[in-house]
């Protein structure tokens, strides 16, 4: 009995000094996945960047449009006034048409009354 417990115990100390010795099959795994969400925060903030130089170009370039026609209406487009007159012929009221389209309610009443 006594040489079973010795022998046990000299097995479970083995295999304790190789647990030190095996490759950790983990670490190239998370290595990959630290890599990887690297990556991708870099190319997040390069995305933003890009979007923010677009959005002050595109601020840039409208302004001067923006003070010529501050009382043009800009023209509805044919889909919308689709989905206006559909919603329409459906008996919704004119003021949740106007909220699911996004336009002001007396723009829904011109369409409606161009029908």
């Amino acid at each position: 009995m006594e040489i079973l417990l010795m022998g046990l115990l000299g097995f479970s100390i083995l295999l304790f000094f190789l647990s030190f010795f095996q490759k950790d099959r983990y670490a190239a795994i998370e290595k990959e996945v630290e890599d990887l969400s690297m990556t991708i925060l870099q190319e997040n903030y390069q995305m933003k960047k890009r979007l923010r130089v677009l959005e002050e170009e595109l601020m840039m370039d409208s302004e001067p449009s923006i003070k010529r026609s501050a009382s043009v209406k800009k023209p509805i487009h044919e889909v919308v006034r689709n989905q206006v007159i559909a919603l329409y012929q459906q008996g919704i009221p004119l003021e949740q048409i106007a909220k699911q389209s996004a336009l002001t309610k007396s723009d829904v009443q011109h369409i409606i009354s161009t029908l």
